[in-house]
């Protein structure tokens, strides 16, 4: 166990503000999605609530889509 300061394990490409950073465009890939209410991002986390299970399937198309578009990577076995 590391103790001390916060020790990344990620490089973070060298930006200052990075989760802040991150943030912003996060919100700004979804803005549209973020203001029907289905989707919410907390960095690198994605929320996303529909009433149906079709509707559930196309929003998650969507999002993955958008990433894809954006060199953006989900890694599968983080799926919950």
């Amino acid at each position: 166990m590391y103790i001390g300061a916060y020790k990344p394990t990620v490089m973070y490409f060298g930006l200052t503000n990075f989760p802040n950073t991150f943030q912003t465009m996060m919100n700004d890939l979804f803005w549209d999605l973020i203001n029907q209410e289905n989707t919410t991002t907390f960095i690198d986390d994605i929320l996303i609530a529909t009433d149906t299970e079709k509707g559930y399937d196309e929003l998650v198309e969507e999002v993955l889509r958008r990433l894809e578009e954006n060199d953006l990577f989900v890694k599968p076995e983080k799926y919950r």
